[in-house]
């Protein structure tokens, strides 16, 4: 089969979807939808965002160096749309989606009550890397709401109903495929 180059792209395709939830030092809180987010390390639990220095939740998030990573299940994709495309700078992003700032245990930076999954993040490291910045930060909580998690306390994936960005697209979650070392075991 032929390969054809292309032109050089952040090409890694699907990648998750977050709502950044961040304050400022008055605790003026904000949120932003973030597709440039992962996992960094896992001793100590650590991850990453990327975002752009021109946004307003950049500033909030290097003043105070905490954030909340919150997934959205596929019922706040709207929502999650809405926070990407408009600016904290102009608007209340919680009074436009109607979604619910609520306290978190280890930062001063609100959870989103509707997001099934909550992370609360501090920052250990700030990267400039061109069009952004990378935040490094470490976990200090999780939060699942009850009804995502399994008889096991397992996130039920089907129940969490995550979903990804896939080159400008939403795209909800299919069917489990495998799981870790399956390859082995056949």
């Amino acid at each position: 089969m032929a390969k054809i180059q292309k032109g050089v792209s952040e090409a890694l395709f699907p990648v998750p979807i977050v709502l950044v939830s961040c304050a400022d030092r008055n605790g003026k809180a904000n949120m932003v939808t973030i597709a440039w987010t992962g996992v960094v390390c896992s001793s100590p639990a650590m991850v990453s965002i990327s975002v752009r220095p021109s946004r307003f939740s950049h500033s909030m998030i290097k003043e105070t160096n905490e954030f909340v990573l919150n997934i959205p299940g596929l019922s706040l994709i709207k929502e999650t749309d809405l926070c990407g495309i408009i600016s904290g700078r102009n608007k209340d992003k919680f009074k436009e989606t109607g979604l619910t700032p609520v306290g978190a245990s280890k930062v001063k930076v609100p959870l989103i009550e509707e997001c099934p999954v909550n992370i609360e993040c501090k920052v250990k490291q700030l990267i400039n890397l061109g069009a952004h910045d990378m935040f490094l930060a470490e976990v200090v909580a999780v939060h699942y709401d009850e009804e995502v998690l399994d008889k096991n306390g397992n996130i039920d994936f089907s129940k969490a109903a995550p979903f990804t960005y896939n080159q400008g697209e939403y795209w909800s979650l299919g069917k489990k495929a495998g799981y870790y070392g399956f390859s082995a075991r056949e």
